[in-house]
């Protein structure tokens, strides 16, 4: 009851004709930011700060708040119609998106992913209200030792989805952590992978990565094939059958709850969370093999997690402050700046914030729905852009949005050389999902090596003697050799057929 309670104070606060006003504002540009590939949630959070200051902190941060989850909620569309996701989060989504797009259903697969998210958004906020408390100790238990093992398996997951070659899958993930270590080693001092060049000592970003190998690899591709391709020019129906409920209910359900306690996890959040996702229901599904053709399960799941994992995010960033990410890094920092430490006290001290925040969220799930499902046939009118303009325009924003993160020209080079290697990837049959993975957990899976090793003198077997990291590295290895194991039955029967 208390927890309703609560909930009843947070819509007092939230039903307030400013607060509503700062939520509809809020979620507007976090899906317009969301959209536009390389922008991303950080960087609008970082802006909003000075013009939070001042602000009553409840607001501010429900304005803050409402640009974040709008974001990701937003950037499944340049996901599905241009496969270049607006954020890292949706980058899963682009996996049957895109296809799904190019079948003529974009309009579909659109309000699949608005459907996914309302859904994922409003089951993570459920559970932020009632069990916060609870999950915030729960995250603290997870100490270097469980992380690295939840990221090793997070990435084995991964590859031993890679259909047609587990090697393939193998070399692509070693690459993508080789990528996420170059730079200087903040403990060494020590530049790895830079070839002497100063302008990778910082390493590289992800989101050069991201729109290098998808977006424009897809236009690399698009170009060589431009004779046989047909126009994209098909927003198909927003329609659902009966059928097609059916099929994404179950992957919804799983998905958010899974997002949700992904995004708990500080460390982890809305990216690894629709990995998580896309992989659990690629392993559960009869029809895994269709997942990357274009199936509806494939958007739904990376969806809903997405959604999810940001809602549960706010777990550690509320309860315990701790950032999951570096978008809760910033609004960790905006909570600062307004005089609010975050953490056990916060619910007692200021909980006009945690419920404000919480109860906002719902008004903005329902606004984002509303919003986002009417302008489906709007949005979709960019498949009607002609084939030369379109790919121009996809260019343009992935140079805007790199150019963005650092304005340094030597990163306009660096998307074009993944651009590359994207397209030798599709070529030769590399999937890129391990790539991506690896690059996004490779630099947090060498930090907690690094800090379980120094609890531990040195010794290995800390990996091994916790139950937690030990069950997650079982579970790693059993995710590679399960499918290996199977792969040479096949074979075998093969033989003998």
């Amino acid at each position: 009851m208390d927890a309703f309670e609560n909930l009843l104070y947070g819509f007092e606060i939230a039903l307030q004709p400013e607060a509503l006003l700062f939520v509809l504002i809020g979620v507007v540009a976090g899906t317009v930011i969301g959209m536009l590939p390389g922008l991303g949630p950080i960087s609008a959070l970082a802006l909003m700060i000075p013009i939070t200051y001042g602000m009553d902190p409840a607001i501010g941060i429900i304005l803050m708040a409402g640009v974040y989850y709008g974001a990701i909620f937003g950037g499944s569309t340049s996901s599905i119609l241009l496969n270049a996701p607006g954020v890292a989060g949706t980058v899963a989504t682009s996996f049957d998106g895109y296809p799904l797009a190019k079948q003529g259903k974009a309009g579909k697969a659109l309000a699949i992913a608005a459907y996914s998210s309302f859904i994922g958004g409003t089951v993570s906020i459920v559970g932020l209200m009632f069990i916060a408390p609870l999950l915030g100790r729960v995250a603290v238990s997870f100490g270097p030792s469980e992380y690295f093992a939840l990221m090793v398996f997070g990435l084995t997951a991964v590859v031993s989805l890679s259909e047609k070659s587990l090697i393939k899958g193998l070399i692509a993930a070693v690459f993508g952590v080789m990528v996420s270590l170059m730079g200087m080693d903040l403990q060494t001092g020590t530049a790895r992978y830079t070839f002497g060049n100063i302008n990778l000592l910082d390493g590289i970003d992800f989101l050069i990565v991201a729109l290098g190998v998808f977006a424009l690899g897809e236009v690399f591709v698009l170009l060589k094939k431009r004779s046989g391709a047909a126009k994209q020019n098909s927003l198909g129906s927003l329609k659902l059958t009966k059928q097609e409920v059916r099929e994404i209910a179950p992957p919804i359900g799983r998905s958010s709850i899974l997002g949700f306690f992904t995004g708990v996890l500080p460390g982890a959040g809305a990216t690894i969370g629709s990995f998580l996702g896309y992989t659990m229901e690629k392993n559960i599904a009869k029809d895994g093999n269709t997942f990357g053709k274009g199936n509806i399960k494939g958007v739904a799941a990376p969806e809903a997690a997405n959604n999810a994992a940001s809602g549960g995010s706010f777990v550690p960033l509320l309860t315990l402050g701790v950032p999951g990410s570096g978008t809760t890094a910033v609004l960790l920092g905006a909570l600062l700046v307004m005089g609010i430490t975050p953490g056990p006290l916060m619910l007692e001290d200021r909980p006009d914030v945690f419920w404000g925040v919480i109860a906002s969220m719902y008004i903005g799930n329902i606004f984002l729905l509303i919003l986002n499902l009417p302008l489906i046939p709007l949005i979709s009118k960019i498949l009607n852009v002609p084939r030369a303009m379109l790919l121009s325009l996809i260019i343009v924003f992935c140079m805007i949005g790199v150019y963005g993160l650092s304005f340094n020209p030597f990163d306009l080079m660096l998307v074009l050389i993944f651009g590359l290697i994207g397209f030798a990837m599709r070529m030769y049959n590399f999937p890129a999902a391990p790539l991506i993975l690896a690059m996004i957990l490779g630099a947090i899976m060498e930090e907690n090596m690094r800090r379980a090793l120094q609890i531990s003198s040195g010794d290995w077997m800390i990996f091994v003697d916790k139950p937690i990291s030990l069950t997650l590295l079982i579970m790693a290895a059993l995710s590679l050799l399960i499918p290996l194991v199977i792969r040479v039955i096949k074979f075998i029967n093969r033989k003998k057929a």
